[in-house]
């Protein structure tokens, strides 16, 4: 096992600010009892349909289904039609176009960083925060997990496997995870591991915890232990796989539940369950009749369940509300339910606190409008505005759900006025939107809280390049935008491949075939060095000086001999290089050889 560990300092909050952090803690929330511990669920490519309680033939799911049964329902909340973007609006309470985190890589895949986070919220009210699953919001400083409020996180990078930014190796069983700074590998499937290791961590608590549990589950790659696809495989195709990966899920949920229920937390904590955006394979075989599916404009790419369940608050007798709620509702309303204070100056959303929905208050956002669009960069008009149960999609097609689920009729130029009403708010919604939706986010350099930056092509802005397909085909380059924190002399190292798979450059590895690179171009800010490459290469490297306070833009190339670009730099490392000694090579970073063992870290399952 090969275990990558690095020091880094935990923020430390002073006396005063402890003892304020303790107050708040005692704090009771609206309901008048002990403050709730919260566990939040979040599913990945798992759609409304995907749950045999919403009427999937197939598919067997009995623990969510009883879930259901004592929760209540929103039966008309919706997401982004994408991860990253809902991630963003979930951890927020703010609409993608106006966090920053628009799409799932193009440099569009960060919140602004100024902007605080719902682990911040529970952690600056005393609570203890985790996070075991997903993040797919920032793998670099100051925009990781750990870097936004969770105490302890267990993690993939970018959006898990298969993702170029992912350990190479990961292939859903005994797979490497990032555990705050340190790479540790863990026994077992993914969603068990991400369950097992939740529940381990909050064995140790003594104070409310809020625990955020995004699976990787049900998105591809479709593995899962057979068993669990065993049930499915007349279906073909990938579908038994996808079917057993969320019947693995609702066993672990099963086993969450008979754990709070053994350590008498099941009372006293809200469990929320939902997925992150439409069925990504389901509609193949039920789709709850909607149309769309992952990435569609239409409600089948963006409508998903969403349980909550709360018995100490009276929330555990099955209720259906069918107000039109979002994923930018649900921190308000955990701020609400919890009774969170939200610090200095207080905090504005674009989302609503769902607990007057709760108290029984049917028309508490009974006009309110929504609009759901995401992508790398702004398209008028490509989207959907939603409004009670109307539906404008592109703004051109008119739906009203409540008699077309499917959306198969066009009611655009029968209602004049409610196009016009949805389109003026649209067009106010760009207006206050448009200003902040493309500020660039700058990542951290030269700071203590990461020895060496890897800038993953995941994250850069530019072209799509997030796996090993795109690194195959892709031959446009992007570059990454840095703010730099300290200083001083630094050492690029620029790789066509993972270090640890010690390819030449001009080497082939699984479905990538050969590029002739016979050179290397760094460009900053748009000023180039290039340098020969030998064919034994399997890297390249650059000494660079950086100013303190800059922000620059950072690009690597690698050219045949004519110097015609073949690729940018997939993997490439930014490492300050101090005046003593050149510091941990790039091979020790991702492999652990040479790195200091954190005396401050937990090991793997001890918290």
């Amino acid at each position: 096992m090969k275990k990558l560990t690095i020091v880094s300092a935990a923020p430390r909050l002073c006396p005063s600010l402890f003892c304020l952090a303790f107050a708040l803690a005692l704090v009771p929330p609206a309901f008048g009892f002990a403050k709730p511990n919260v566990i939040f669920i979040l599913t990945d490519d798992q759609g409304y349909g995907d749950l045999s309680a919403h009427g999937n033939p197939v598919l067997k799911t009995p623990k969510l289904d009883a879930l259901r049964d004592e929760s209540i329902r929103f039966t008309d909340f919706h997401v982004a039609p994408m991860c990253t973007p809902t991630r963003g609006e979930l951890m927020t309470g703010i609409d993608a176009f106006r966090n920053g985190a628009t799409a799932v890589c193009e440099g569009r895949s960060l919140p602004r960083r100024e902007l605080p986070m719902m682990p911040q919220f529970f952690r600056e009210n005393g609570y203890a925060t985790g996070h075991f699953g997903k993040w797919h919001l920032g793998d670099n400083y100051p925009f990781r997990p750990h870097d936004r409020g969770f105490e302890v996180s267990l993690h993939n990078k970018a959006w898990g496997i298969g993702s170029l930014a992912e350990h190479w190796e990961n292939d859903a069983f005994d797979d490497h995870y990032w555990h705050n700074n340190e790479l540790k590998r863990f026994e077992g499937y993914n969603t068990d591991v991400f369950f097992r290791e939740a529940m381990a961590w909050i064995e140790k608590q003594e104070k409310p915890f809020f625990v955020y549990l995004p699976t990787t589950a049900a998105h591809s790659p479709f593995v899962v232990p057979q068993k669990y696809a065993k049930p499915y495989r007349d279906q073909g195709g990938v579908i038994p796989n996808f079917f057993g990966m969320i019947a693995n899920i609702d066993e672990n949920v099963a086993r969450l539940d008979a754990f709070l229920e053994k350590k008498g937390l099941r009372e006293n904590t809200i469990l929320i369950f939902m997925s992150d955006n439409g069925t990504v394979r389901g509609h193949t075989v039920f789709n709850a009749g909607m149309r769309g599916h992952k990435t569609s404009q239409y409600d089948g790419g963006h409508r998903v369940p969403f349980f909550l369940r709360w018995p100490a608050g009276g929330y555990d007798e099955g209720r259906d509300i069918d107000a039109l709620t979002h994923s930018t509702d649900l921190l308000p309303s955990l701020i609400d339910l919890c009774g969170l204070t939200r610090g200095t100056g207080g905090t504005a959303f674009d989302g609503h606190s769902l607990r007057p929905l709760l108290e029984g208050d049917e028309n508490a956002l009974d006009d309110r409008k929504v609009v759901i669009q995401y992508r790398a960069t702004f398209k008028p008009w490509a989207g959907a505005v939603l409004w009670k149960k109307w539906r404008l999609v592109d703004g051109k097609e008119l739906h009203d759900v409540s008699t077309d689920p499917g959306q198969k009729i066009d009611l655009y130029d029968r209602h004049p006025g409610v196009v016009r009403t949805m389109r003026r708010f649209y067009e106010q919604w760009v207006a206050g939107t448009r200003p902040i939706m493309e500020q660039t986010n700058f990542v951290s350099v030269g700071t203590p809280h990461e020895a060496i930056t890897w800038l993953s092509s995941c994250n850069w802005t530019g072209s799509y390049a997030d796996n090993w397909g795109n690194l195959a085909k892709q031959d446009t380059p992007g570059h990454w935008n840095l703010q730099v924190e300290t200083g001083g002399n630094y050492r690029v190292s620029m790789y066509m491949f993972h270090p640890e798979a010690n390819v030449p450059l001009n080497g082939s590895l699984r479905r990538v075939e050969s590029r002739p690179v016979a050179q290397a171009c760094l460009l900053l800010d748009g000023k180039a060095t290039t340098v020969p490459t030998a064919p034994e290469d399997t890297y390249v490297t650059f000494d660079i000086q950086l100013t303190k306070g800059n922000r620059v833009a950072l690009e690597g190339h690698f050219l045949d001999k004519a110097g015609k670009v073949l690729s940018g730099a997939f993997y490439t490392f930014l490492q300050k290089v101090d005046e003593n000694s050149n510091g941990p090579s790039v091979v020790d970073y991702v492999s652990g050889a040479g790195v200091p063992i954190s005396r401050t870290s937990p090991a793997a399952t001890d918290y």
